[in-house]
């Protein structure tokens, strides 16, 4: 499993991944209607866009699988609320179902932390979807809640949840 930057080429992957990934973590929470929609084409598109473009200190990292190409990602940056106390956001992780539960999100955690810490960002949040199961994984690395906003996903009103952490440099080595 290789960890790294993600480059163009990847934005397929990713796309693929991160369609999936909704399809199998968000029925019941998100409308079947939006999940249908959700296409990998769509998805592509943003990635490639935003692997392209990535923005001030924003990047993208995929976790690769010598013989499945793409199986897990996650995107990052500086906070984009300005609303909590905290420098970097991981905005975005998602992995196959297949390779849930595997350490790839752990090892993508502490790649998200190194690559924050680089850029001089000590701090970290990200926004969860409230009804998802996986909050407990944030939880086991230490993550804390700070706050809940209401986002809306098509015609739905979902609530997120903060977590947050004051210091990253211990994510660095749960990976």
């Amino acid at each position: 499993m290789l960890i790294r930057q993600a480059v163009p080429q990847d934005a397929a992957g990713i796309a693929r991944v991160h369609v999936s990934s909704w399809r199998t973590t968000y029925p019941g929470i998100v409308s079947a209607a939006v999940l249908e929609r959700f296409s990998v084409e769509h998805s592509q598109d943003y990635w490639l866009k935003t692997i392209s473009e990535p923005g001030d200190h924003c990047f993208v990292l995929v976790a690769v699988e010598q013989q499945v190409g793409a199986v897990g990602f996650a995107s990052a940056g500086p906070e984009r609320s300005g609303n909590f106390p905290y420098q970097g956001e991981l905005y975005a992780i998602y992995m196959l179902k297949a390779y849930q539960g595997r350490g790839v999100g752990r090892r993508l955690v502490s790649a998200v932390a190194q690559g924050l810490l680089d850029l001089g960002l000590s701090s970290m949040l990200v926004w969860v979807l409230k009804d998802n199961l996986f909050r407990a994984f944030y939880e086991a690395l230490g993550g804390e809640q700070i706050g809940e906003q209401d986002i809306t996903i098509g015609n739905q009103t979902l609530r997120e949840v903060a977590y947050g952490w004051p210091d990253i440099h211990p994510l660095v080595t749960e990976g």
